[in-house]
């Protein structure tokens, strides 16, 4: 991996063959070593490095952007000259204010565990052998991708903003499916790679597994639903993309705007950005150098905040929560380290207190249907359960939800105590699980038209 001393260089170097008025460059560089298996069997397995330099300059607010990965002396001139060409055809953005100035607090430069650095392609193998031991026993087969990731983020501009940060972290996910079509899964994140319990997690998949075979079908309805962490997970990404970002937010495309204390979910929903846990071992800066803070979202259901990166932070005369993406993107800024309050309840407790209602495992295939309305579609999978007085009674076919994630989060009856971490698409939320009711639910056939 590129260290602290090369990064930095590379990027003085941007700043020296610009002459532009405002230049920023951003060094980005991954060392991904992933294994894949299916059938019970390792099918792929890779270790690569990438490393990207964007760089952005301003003249006359007229801005260009250039990303490469060509980091050579040559690579880094023809860059700037790139992204300096692209003014004499661009018109200005009158919205620009500029870029953002160095910050005085200290922020971590490294968080590279021991556990993940060392976890080497044989304890990888090591893993999957366990995996498919346990699915064998079950009469299953495993499949499924074990991803270890060290990152490098280096950020500077011609205000004098330096910043470095080094990180590591690892991701497990499995499904284990039988003959029948039955089918368990199990996914888990940690910055420590070494502190998942490998065993436990599949364990977890196989019981889901074992007890899908011969599901039932439910009629269409209001149920109430036991969501398990990687399910709430899964609608709180969602309800980030459709409102807590600033962007969307500034443009009235966001289910936030106009809604900024008001009630909009329900008094046990509380969420907020929070990139300072250490759990969740994410660059402790954006990719402006800006640092990342803590921001509420929804506060005991009351719309608090969305986050900013300095363009909308100075559109909204406001301040950069530090949240901007790399220069390339067109989304804005969005989360990427969320936080559910937790409650005093169990999964155990919820399914026991519950007289008639469905545990499901996870969506699958999430979409939006109506951004302001917070509606989404989907499906349950690997592992949905009709629940009877308190215990769970039988496998239940896969159903399609069409619902509001709002109206679910206004119907939470009860909170589990613990949370744990759910990754997906780069993003990370530390979520519990919840008993949630009248939540949408119908029966996948070939009537696609229904909820």
């Amino acid at each position: 991996m590129i260290d602290k001393d090369k990064a930095m260089n590379i990027l003085k170097k941007v700043l020296s063959h610009s002459k532009a008025e405002l230049t920023e460059a951003v060094l980005e560089s991954e060392r991904l070593s992933l294994t894949r298996f299916a059938e019970s069997k390792i099918h792929q397995n890779i270790d690569r490095e990438e490393t990207i330099l964007y760089v952005r300059t301003i003249r006359d607010k007229k801005i260009g952007v250039t990303a490469t990965g060509d980091i050579s002396d040559e690579g880094i001139k023809r860059a700037v000259a790139n992204c300096e060409a692209m003014h004499k055809y661009i018109p200005p953005d009158e919205n620009f204010m500029t870029l953002p100035g160095p910050d005085p607090v200290p922020l971590p430069e490294t968080r590279i565990s021991e556990g993940t650095a060392g976890y080497n392609p044989q304890m990888r193998a090591e893993a999957v052998e366990t995996i498919a031991g346990i699915a064998a026993d079950g009469k299953l087969e495993a499949s499924g991708a074990f991803r270890i990731e060290q990152k490098v983020l280096a950020v500077t501009n011609s205000r004098k903003v330096e910043r470095f940060f080094a990180g590591s972290s690892g991701e497990l996910s499995m499904t284990l499916s039988g003959k029948d079509g039955n089918s368990g899964w199990a996914k888990a994140y940690s910055p420590d790679i070494s502190q998942i319990d490998i065993s436990a997690l599949a364990d977890k998949a196989a019981q889901k597994a074992i007890l899908s075979k011969s599901p039932i079908s439910l009629p269409d309805g209001k149920y109430t639903v036991i969501l398990e962490p990687a399910a709430v997970g899964q609608l709180l990404l969602l309800l980030s993309f459709m409102g807590f970002g600033g962007r969307t937010f500034y443009q009235h495309r966001s289910f936030m705007s106009g809604k900024i204390g008001e009630k909009i979910a329900g008094d046990n929903f509380t969420v907020y950005e929070d990139p300072t846990d250490d759990d969740f071992c994410i660059y402790p800066f954006d990719y402006e150098g800006v640092p990342r803070r803590k921001v509420p979202l929804i506060a005991n259901g009351y719309g608090r905040g969305v986050v900013y990166n300095s363009y909308y932070a100075a559109l909204m005369n406001t301040e950069s929560t530090g949240h901007a993406l790399a220069p390339t993107n067109r989304y804005g800024p969005y989360p990427k380290a969320m936080s559910v309050a937790t409650g005093n309840s169990s999964l155990e407790k919820m399914i026991a207190s519950t007289e008639s209602g469905i545990l499901i495992t996870h969506f699958w295939y999430l979409n939006f249907l109506n951004p302001m309305r917070t509606m989404v579609t989907g499906t349950t999978r690997d592992g949905t359960f009709l629940i009877k007085n308190g215990k769970i009674d039988a496998p239940v076919k896969n159903m399609r939800t069409n619902q509001s994630i709002l109206e679910a989060f206004s119907n939470i009856e009860l909170i589990t105590k613990e949370a744990v971490i759910y990754p997906q698409y780069s993003i990370l939320m530390k979520v519990p699980g919840m008993k949630i009711n009248n939540f949408n639910l119908a029966a996948e056939d070939e009537d696609n038209n229904k909820c």
